[in-house]
This record gives C-alpha cells, structure tokens and sequence, in this order.
C-alpha cells in the first residue's frame, strides 16, 4: 500500500498530503459545522481501528473516502440519484484532478457511494470496509468498544458532535420529503415513512409485479 507522511491530530497519526488538506478545507468550505465534525471524527475512528486492527491499507484513500463521503449531504441537494452516488462522483473527480489513479479514485467512489449500505461496505477492499467502520462508529455505534476511552475524548474534543442526531434526522427529512424517488432502497427511508408526513417511496415489489414480462 502507499506509504504518506504523516502528522498527528486529536492524538491519532494520520496522513499528511496536499491532497488530505484540500479535502479537509472542501469538506469545511460545503458542510456545517455538525457534518464537518462528523466527517473528521469517521476519518479519525476509520484510522485508529485500522491501527488498533493491524489492517494494511492505504491511508489517503481512506482520508479522502471519510472526509468527502457527506460532501452532497446538505440543503442544496435535489438529486436525481441517491446522494451517496451524487456525492461518490464529487469525490472521485477530486481524486482524479489531484493525481490519484484510477483503481485508488474508484476505491473513493465506493466509499462514499457505499458509506451507508454497511452490508455491503464491509465486505470490500480494507480502505472501503474502514470507511464504512469509521462513518458507522460516529453514526450508530459500531465498533464504539473497540476505541479506547482516552483516544475516544480526545477526538471528541476537537470535532464535537453538536447535536448531529437531531441535525441529521432533519437532514434526512428533508431528503425524503424533496426527493424521495433517491430514497427507496437505503436508510434515509426510514425516516421518511417515520418522520414525513405523505412520504412515500418506489417500492421494488410494485416493480417486480409491474415489469412488462407474460409469465
């Protein structure tokens, strides 16, 4: 795997490049501070459990996966497609004009296309699974033991999570009530038929019985 120089932040050695900066200043430019915050402490909780696992895996793949995975998940998102997928594209043409070749760019693209479908995350190539890991950590939880408790306060410290569970269900409301065709086959669902009054979304089984086949 590539090797980068590295610096320390909230007490984690990460990658240090040209290519992490920008992405880190990207990020801050587009998200709020919440998603700013969320999208540092995944890249932080990707690398330490890469660390604490022994996982060999390239590191500014991982960097730019976490730090870029929310980069359509905001209030100007209107589609058409999932905004993982909108977001994946983002990601990986910032890969490529930054000189990243085609197989690290299209590990980017399934970070972040993928950063919310865990089933199937988790099962790819270590810098995908890590993203995953990372991003589900500072979501719901997973892996949450497996951080130690001294390295877990000193990222919270300096990417506070700022009521994100009350930000990001109003995010994802928001989506599944202007876009809801984006949303049928992945979380932000949930919260639709939860939280949006009317919300309604495709339904594969709708497709399957209508699909212009004589049986």
């Amino acid at each position: 795997m590539k090797r980068a120089a590295t610096r320390t932040l909230a007490g984690i050695s990460v990658p240090d490049t040209p290519l992490v900066a920008q992405a880190i200043d990207y990020a801050q430019r587009e998200s709020k501070p919440y998603l700013f915050n969320h999208v540092m402490r995944s890249w932080l909780f990707a690398t330490r459990i890469g660390q604490l696992k022994k996982i060999d895996h390239d590191a500014e793949v991982v960097a730019l996966g976490t730090i870029l995975h929310d980069i359509t998940l905001n209030e100007r998102f209107k589609g058409p497609r999932r905004f993982e997928v909108e977001g994946a594209d983002i990601a990986r043409n910032f890969a490529r004009q930054g000189g990243v070749d085609e197989r690290r760019a299209q590990l980017i693209w399934d970070s972040v296309a993928l950063n919310s479908t865990p089933s199937i995350g988790l099962y790819k190539e270590s810098e995908v699974a890590l993203c995953t890991t990372g991003i589900c950590l500072d979501m719901v939880g997973m892996e949450y033991d497996l951080i130690p408790p001294a390295d877990m306060a000193a990222i919270l410290q300096p990417f506070p999570r700022l009521d994100i569970k009350r930000h990001i269900a109003r995010c994802f409301c928001r989506i599944a009530s202007t876009s809801p065709e984006t949303t049928y086959d992945n979380f932000v669902r949930d919260f639709g038929e939860r939280y949006v009054p009317g919300y309604r979304a495709p339904s594969s089984v709708d497709w399957v019985s209508d699909a212009p086949f004589d049986e």
